[in-house]
């Protein structure tokens, strides 16, 4: 019986998505936040500069918040052409080929600036990965960088020393018991009550996440250690995307460049945004100390290392290409 449902449900995905209405081409579109999240908002411009750019023969329908596909199931759905395009988390790709995570290695690129420059050396072989799963990318926005924080101020990595710190993923684990840390699992609607009741003494997270779980509540400092800036990705079916006219295509190509440099100037905003938030309800803002800078600088060397090797002759011509 779910096989069968399942059937069903993609057959509707597939029809919903290739059927056209008076000559135009509609194309719905996952996305995993809500509207008010600034990726959200800046994919809803997209759709809009597509539908303009291309006179109204290709309509993108927004479906945010998860509510037509989850996000773990996004890429699949857009792989096997059941929907023609859709968002996620880059290195939510990361089971497949490690190459997908080198935005999420902590203390790698550590600002906007750096982080730019390590998405150019890296975007070729994305887009040759993503080529071999028969998807195409179209732009990429990264979240605000991800700092610590605590119950204290950290004057060197030495203090985080038997601490409960947050984990969510390999990643955070692995960065936490580099740290001399014990690493907890707590997903972030748990955040609050897993430091009230001493569940974790520390985390690194965004200043997004900072301020919406209200972190001044529970904690005192937020360090700007700009540990590493995630990205999301919009990827599109390639055979969908070959259907389309030339000029269609150009339109959609040029749609994707605006959105990708207007989010990451959004990103900009938003984390000043969340940082002021934070500051304005009394949580200490800090910049990183000497010391701590560079202990957290000797983890990330390490953390890279391992991920040059997990990631092969992809993963070092990427590093070479962001070293230069």
């Amino acid at each position: 019986m779910n096989l069968i449902r399942t059937s069903m449900v993609g057959a509707a995905l597939v029809a919903a998505a290739a059927m056209p209405a008076r000559g135009e081409t509609s194309w719905d579109m996952p996305t995993p936040y809500g509207d008010k999240n600034f990726h959200t908002v800046n994919i809803l411009q997209f759709a809009k500069d597509v539908e303009a750019g291309t006179g109204g023969k290709l309509k993108i329908k927004v479906h945010s918040a998860g509510s037509l596909i989850k996000h773990p199931e996004i890429a699949s759905n857009v792989r096997r052409g059941l929907v023609p395009i859709g968002e996620l988390l880059m290195s939510r790709l990361s089971n497949e080929d490690p190459v997908y995570e080198v935005d999420s290695v902590p203390f790698l690129a550590t600002n906007y600036d750096e982080a730019w420059k390590l998405w150019q050396a890296s975007r070729p072989t994305i887009e040759q990965k993503l080529e071999k799963r028969r998807m195409m990318l179209l732009f990429a926005v990264p979240w605000p960088p991800q700092g610590i924080y605590t119950k204290k101020e950290l004057l060197k990595v030495d203090d985080l020393k038997g601490s409960k710190f947050r984990a969510y993923n390999a990643s955070t684990e692995r960065l936490a018991k580099l740290a001399g840390a014990v690493p907890t699992q707590v997903e972030v609607p748990d955040i609050p009550t897993a430091f009230t009741t001493g569940r974790v003494d520390a985390m690194i997270t965004s200043p997004s996440t900072g301020a919406n779980t209200k972190a001044w509540d529970y904690l005192s400092h937020f360090h700007h250690n700009q540990a590493w800036l995630p990205k999301n990705m919009v990827v599109v079916n390639a055979k969908a995307f070959k259907k389309l006219d030339p000029a269609m295509q150009k339109a959609v190509l040029d749609a994707a460049a605006a959105a990708e440099k207007r989010g990451w100037e959004a990103s900009k905003s938003e984390t000043k945004a969340k940082i002021a938030v934070m500051r304005d309800n009394g949580l200490k803002v800090v910049e990183p100390s000497a010391d701590l800078t560079a202990g957290l600088a000797k983890i990330g060397t390490t953390m890279t290392e391992e991920w040059r090797k997990k990631a092969g002759d992809d993963g070092a011509a990427i590093l070479a290409a962001y070293e230069k």
